[in-house]
């Protein structure tokens, strides 16, 4: 097969074997440990190198037709730009990494209807052209149709919203896991935030590239290469980064955004309006428990609430568990988590993550100090506490002490 080896098609060229190298990895690693996440990410990258193609092979020879007409034939009637199909993918990957519990449902299916449509457009146009009529007519044999404007424009709109979207998820993660997980710090993920950072730096350069063009500056065929290798390094971070943070999560839990609607604190002022239900419900366990007070807008907790949590606590030490989730709390002590978190929040003044942790540094705080453990080391203490990783212990112990654990321990 014709193939001009210069130096700017070779360049593309490693970055498109190594991007199938790496989609190759992933979609085996999803078959093998059942990682949905893996089978996104692996699908964007085929995309990704599919992007790369009309200058890879553009440079390589393909697009002029002197020494190989059927290779420009290929180019033009092969659709290897896939934006509209890019901003849902990355969305499902955000997803189904984040969410333990994500299925791939029928109404997610119409997110990739127009990519799909655009797809099945161009076999209509190859097959009319090439096999019914046998020459050009649906395809003018001049403009490859993935660069139309129309197709650009609507491309880049379609993955400006899918970015949102996958940002605002991820955003909401944030402050979802904080509310129901003790062990929230090990999965904040800071992978997806990176992600999210390359995607916007990729869309970004586009419109960059888009406005200095609209501005009159001159950008050549040549010019527009060194965007299509920016973009060829962006998508190998990806694919290196990503099949090295393609992490199984353990402790399954369900994520539900509306479960809490990120309940605020005593005092905090205005916050997030809750649900109607679950009001109703704590007003109720609240009347039933103490008198409202003429002129006050803060909610007030009954002591017997404030002392069966303590004492699971305090007490039955749960904090030890380092899996410990707020349903796992809240079906311990008989009540919902929603309720529960307003119960500690409003309480505490804080969230279930740093409730539970501060439990836990007080812990590690009095055995550090206690003569018969000088023998044993911080971080058994702090994994005998419930603590998972050296690094959330260590920002937990200084986030409530202010100090360095080993200022408290005796020799």
């Amino acid at each position: 097969m014709y193939f001009d080896f210069n130096w700017r098609s070779s360049l593309l060229l490693i970055f498109f074997f190594h991007g199938l190298v790496y989609a190759f990895l992933l979609f085996r690693k999803a078959y093998q440990q059942d990682r949905p996440s893996d089978n996104w990410l692996g699908l964007l990258l085929l995309m990704g190198i599919l992007y790369i193609c009309p200058w890879m092979l553009g440079y390589a020879g393909w697009y002029w037709g002197t020494e190989c007409l059927e290779c420009r034939n290929f180019m033009f009637y092969v659709p290897m730009n896939h934006t509209l199909l890019m901003g849902p993918v990355i969305f499902m990957y955000i997803r189904s990494l984040l969410n333990p519990s994500f299925t791939f449902r029928k109404l997610d299916r119409w997110h990739f209807v127009p990519g799909i449509a655009y797809i099945i457009w161009t076999i209509i146009v190859a097959v009319t052209d090439r096999l019914i009529l046998k020459r050009y007519y649906l395809m003018d044999g001049q403009n490859d149709p993935d660069f139309d404007t129309w197709y650009q424009a609507i491309g880049f709109f379609s993955l400006l919203i899918y970015l949102v979207l996958s940002l605002r998820y991820y955003l909401l993660y944030r402050a979802f896991i904080v509310q129901e997980l003790s062990f929230a710090d090990t999965l904040q993920f800071k992978w997806v935030r990176n992600f999210l950072i390359a995607c916007f730096i990729y869309f970004f350069s586009t419109i960059f590239l888009d406005i200095l063009r609209l501005a009159g500056v001159n950008i050549g065929y040549q010019d527009t290469w060194w965007y299509y290798l920016l973009f060829a390094f962006i998508f190998y971070y990806i694919a290196i980064t990503g099949y090295a943070h393609s992490i199984e999560q353990k402790k399954k839990f369900e994520l539900d955004f509306l479960r809490y609607q990120m309940p605020f604190l005593i005092g905090g002022g205005s916050g997030p309006q809750e649900s109607p239900i679950e009001d109703a419900a704590f007003e109720v366990m609240l009347d039933a428990a103490t008198p409202a007070v003429e002129g006050s807008s803060e909610s007030f907790i009954p002591p017997e609430w404030i002392k069966k949590v303590t004492q699971a606590m305090v007490s039955e030490k749960m904090y030890r568990n380092p899996e410990l989730t707020l349903t796992d709390l809240a079906n311990h002590l008989g009540t919902n988590p929603s309720l529960l978190s307003k119960i500690i929040n409003r309480s505490f003044g804080k969230n279930f993550n740093d409730y539970v942790n501060q439990h836990r540094v007080l812990e590690v705080k009095e055995n550090l100090a206690n003569p018969n453990n000088a023998h044993l080391t911080i971080m058994s203490l702090a994994y005998d506490a419930g603590f998972n990783s050296k690094a959330t212990f260590n920002r937990a112990f200084k986030k409530f002490t202010g100090d360095n654990p080993k200022r408290y321990q005796i020799k």
